[in-house]
C-alpha cells in the first residue's frame, strides 16, 4: 500500500499520504448527524467526472455503496458536518486528489 487517505471527521481534513509520508492535507465537509459519515476502511472503487447534481466535478465511489469523495457546488459547506455521508471536498481539491490516487486506494475513516 504506497498511497492511502485518512479521513478525520472530527477535524473536517481529508490527509493523503505516501506510506507514512504527507503528501496533502484539505479541508472536507462530513454527514450530519443523522446521516453520519461512515466510519472504517474502505476503497475507491471508481471515479466519474461531471457526475451532476450536487456532487460537482468529480465522484469516487468508495466501497460501501451509495458513499463517495466528491466535489460540491456548495463550497461555503466545507468544514461543516452537513452531507448525507459522503465526504465533500472543494472542486479543485477533489480534482487534484483524484489525479494523486488510483482506483483501490485505501481510505481510512475515523472520528
Amino acid at each position: 500500500m504506497a498511497r492511502w487517505i485518512d479521513v478525520s471527521l472530527s477535524k473536517h481534513q481529508l490527509k493523503l499520504f505516501d506510506r507514512n509520508k504527507l503528501i496533502k492535507t484539505y479541508p472536507i465537509a462530513v454527514g450530519k448527524m443523522l446521516t453520519a459519515t461512515p466510519t472504517g476502511t474502505f476503497t475507491i472503487i471508481n471515479k466519474q467526472r461531471n457526475p451532476g447534481g450536487p456532487f460537482g466535478v468529480l465522484w469516487m465511489g468508495l466501497s460501501k455503496p451509495h458513499y463517495g469523495i466528491h466535489g460540491t457546488n456548495n463550497p461555503s459547506s466545507i468544514g461543516k458536518n452537513v452531507s448525507h455521508g459522503c465526504i465533500r471536498m472543494f472542486n479543485h481539491d477533489v480534482l487534484d486528489l483524484s489525479s494523486r490516487v488510483q482506483i483501490g486506494t485505501q481510505v481510512f475513516i475515523h472520528k
